[in-house]
């Protein structure tokens, strides 16, 4: 049970600092500023804070029109859930 809190801390912390990330660059590009590298994003996505890119992408409306980008987390999300889903046939086996 600890082990999946830990989890659920892991993934939330960084979901937070991935939103955080992208309100960022969408203030910077709004500024003509430098923007965050979208390898940084993906990233960020990739070390577990998809959800709060996807919340990000909603909600600020950032990164949302972008086709390959979105693809790209796409296949983020699938990743994750492929890996769970073979966790947790491992741990039910």
């Amino acid at each position: 049970m600890r082990t999946i809190l830990l989890i659920a801390c892991v993934y939330a912390v960084l979901s937070i600092v991935t939103f955080a990330a992208f309100a960022s660059d969408k203030r910077a590009a709004k500024r003509g500023r430098r923007r965050t590298p979208e390898r940084t994003l993906h990233a960020l996505e990739l070390a577990c804070g998809w959800p709060g890119a996807v919340l990000a992408m909603r909600l600020l409306r950032h990164k949302s029109s972008k086709r390959p980008y979105r693809t790209a987390l796409w296949i983020i999300i699938a990743i994750h859930f492929s890996a769970w889903g073979a966790l947790t046939w491992i741990w039910i086996n």
